[in-house]
């Protein structure tokens, strides 16, 4: 094998990717991971971890880089690279990144997540940075004492929420809904904060400001009154597109929602080809079995590799 080929290639280093990584070096196998960003994905944007068995009270930041130090110790090899595109070209898979790199493996798990859902609304994209956030744990140190609108109503909305109380003088928890689709012992601790207001039936259609958010224009949807609030910073967190778009033609199938669909070991309609986290198909989105589906993924894939070898493909 030349220095871009290995017999496994995973894509993206969140929790999965991470796992499936220590996992195929333990299996001593060839291995490269490819990471568009900082290793550990959605944990830099995860405040406290506090389900996971082992690891409670821990910050996402804090189990991302254990995370990555037990991956290095079996000898997986990471790289910085957004892949673009993946095809086969007979035994092989080829991965093409936006760097103009191009790597070979027998075998890939993806673990590529996704990105938050924008609102779609004006002064989102304009006011990106200042004070638009999708970072809970990134940004809410800037604003400090300051009002803040959090948009959603699942268990990433009423999560951060909590977890930006602990900066600001008060939240505004923004739902289009009635109520919470959240865990309700998420909301519990919401309440408990004794500094959330929640407006629900209410979209936002408008964030406003003059080279900073000021506010706010909110539509209620049940009675089509609108009305402005001033914040100082809006974090909404309103959904997460899956990145898999990467794919050629036929690869793989996907959900309604853009999710890879896998069998029980988490392998795509195309042999040699995994997914697991979350841009794969599943009930919930849990570090737990994110880690749980890419331990299968990468011991299939280990398995794929092997077998392809003794079958003689993989020359």
């Amino acid at each position: 094998m030349n220095e871009n080929e290995f017999e496994i290639a995973i894509v993206g280093g969140g929790p999965a990717g991470i796992t499936a990584a220590l996992y195929a070096g333990r299996s001593r196998v060839r291995t490269i991971v490819l990471e568009r960003g900082a290793v550990g994905g959605q944990l830099w944007n995860t405040a406290d971890i506090d389900d996971y068995p082992g690891l409670s009270m821990m910050t996402g930041p804090e189990v991302a880089q254990k995370f990555e130090e037990h991956a290095r110790k079996f000898g997986a090899k990471f790289e910085f690279g957004t892949v673009t595109k993946i095809s086969k070209d007979g035994e092989w898979f080829v991965l093409d990144t936006d760097e103009g790199d191009q790597y070979r493996a027998l075998a890939v798990v993806v673990t590529a997540g996704g990105e938050a859902r924008k609102l779609g609304v004006p002064g989102e994209t304009e006011l990106a940075g200042m004070g638009v956030s999708y970072c809970a744990v990134c940004d809410g140190a800037f604003f400090q004492d300051r009002t803040i609108a959090v948009v959603g109503g699942g268990d990433s909305a009423v999560e951060e929420g909590a977890f930006l109380t602990r900066y600001a003088s008060k939240v505004y928890l923004i739902h289009r809904r009635d109520e919470f689709r959240a865990a309700p012992v998420e909301v519990e601790h919401l309440d408990a904060t004794g500094k959330v207001e929640k407006v629900l039936n209410t979209v936002v259609e408008e964030i406003v400001g003059d080279g900073k958010v000021s506010g706010v224009r909110l539509k209620n949807v049940a009675t089509g009154e609108q009305s402005e609030l001033a914040v100082d910073a809006v974090f909404p967190f309103v959904g997460f597109i899956p990145h898999s778009d990467i794919f050629e033609p036929g690869l793989v199938e996907l959900d309604d929602g853009g999710h890879i669909v896998t069998d029980f070991k988490m392998e795509t309609r195309t042999a040699g080809l995994f997914a697991a986290g979350d841009v794969r198909s599943q009930y919930v989105r849990q570090i737990t079995n994110a880690v749980g589906d890419a331990t299968t993924a990468a011991l299939a894939a280990a398995a794929h590799v092997e077998n392809a070898k003794l079958a003689g493909t993989a020359a």
